[in-house]
């Protein structure tokens, strides 16, 4: 799973050395038989060693060991990806994720008096509503702060830790100028047209008409990536709460209070992730549903070419020592040896498989 999502930056590390290319080249290509292969030979593992009167025990230490790979592991890796995206597409989601965790925290202290879901009695509504609020407010001023850094906005093309991230900002980082006309066409798609559909069909429009026409010609400054932080936030606020409630569930329903004790007061690693889980898969559904645009990188190229057979990566190979020639970035000699050497090389697989067809 996680080398599914690292695999065109993974290329780009193992074809900058021939050895590396040879040792790596075809388990990049047949990574996901590999990966299908282990875990078929831990099935069959686990079926031939299943004993009479264990076998409660061993169903259920299964089931566990696919509960955490469900729950842990596949929501993790896409913590992975959206790192890859962009440092700010981790940080800013898990940072809401713990903002609207404070928030409620304080509000339900200081106003809490409705309780808000038996699974824990002391979550109360006005906990849950002043972290939304909270929450929403954060990820405007934190997205704007955030999109100021190229080591936040830079998506990473190569699994390196040390080099510096240098790019060209996208527009979704850089200040506009807003008006309230535009607004709504900010936020992705279907909340423009609930919003049309509300201005023109919603209660009290008739009254709010003239505020809203007044109001039309006030612009304002800001980055599309902070509207985009709002909707995040909102599911921050919103819907990953509840796995927190899903994991006090498990708990109570099997007595325990923690799932470890590696934090002081606050359980295990678990304890704390328990809702981060469940915002990363939203964040990198979100990102490439509504932000991602196709764009061609050195790494998705290199991963489609070793798809290729040998013969078509040679011809690729030719054709684009001719393209770089064209341009004048390779001299010709240089390219009619590359040529030669080509067509030598192609000949020789022409003859190997004539003689194998022979045989």
């Amino acid at each position: 799973m996680y080398l599914r999502f690292v695999k065109n930056q993974l290329v780009v590390e193992i074809t900058s050395s021939a050895k590396l290319a040879h040792l790596f080249g075809w388990i990049m290509r047949r990574h996901s038989l590999i990966a299908y292969s282990l875990y078929t030979a831990g099935f069959v593992t686990f079926v031939l060693r299943l004993q009479k009167r264990m076998y409660t025990y061993q169903f259920a230490q299964y089931a566990w060991t696919h509960m955490i790979l469900l729950v842990v592991f596949i929501p993790s890796s896409f913590f992975v990806s959206n790192i890859f995206d962009g440092l700010m597409w981790f940080l800013l989601p898990c940072s809401l994720v713990i903002i609207n965790d404070i928030g409620a925290y304080l509000f339900g202290m200081c106003f809490g008096h409705r309780k808000l879901i038996q699974l824990s009695p002391k979550k109360t509504w006005e906990g849950f509503i002043g972290g939304c609020l909270t929450t929403v407010v954060a990820s405007w001023y934190l997205a704007g702060f955030l999109s100021r850094f190229k080591w936040m906005t830079c998506p990473r093309t190569d699994l390196s830790v040390y080099s510096w991230l240098d790019c060209e900002p996208d527009d979704l980082y850089k200040l506009r100028m807003y008006s309230l006309h535009e607004l709504q066409d900010s936020f992705p798609h279907p909340i423009p047209d609930y919003l049309d559909y509300w201005r023109q069909h919603g209660p009290l429009m008739q009254y709010l008409s003239p505020l809203l026409s007044a109001l039309g010609n006030f612009s304002f400054i800001a980055r599309p990536m902070q509207f985009h932080a709002v909707v995040l936030a909102a599911f921050a606020s919103i819907i990953a709460p509840f796995g927190g409630f899903f994991a006090s569930g498990f708990k109570r329903g099997f007595k325990i209070k923690d799932f470890g004790d590696s934090i002081p007061g606050h359980g295990g690693m678990t304890d704390r992730m328990d809702c981060q889980i469940v915002m990363a898969t939203f964040g990198y559904l979100y990102f490439n549903n509504y932000v991602a645009r196709e764009t061609l990188a050195v790494g998705g190229v290199l991963t489609s070419m070793l798809q290729l057979g040998p013969d078509q990566q040679l011809e690729l190979f030719s054709k684009l020592a001719n393209i770089l020639a064209g341009d004048e970035l390779l001299p010709e000699e240089f390219v009619h040896d590359i040529t030669e050497t080509i067509k030598a090389r192609a000949n020789a697989l022409s003859s190997g498989r004539i003689c194998n067809a022979s045989l």
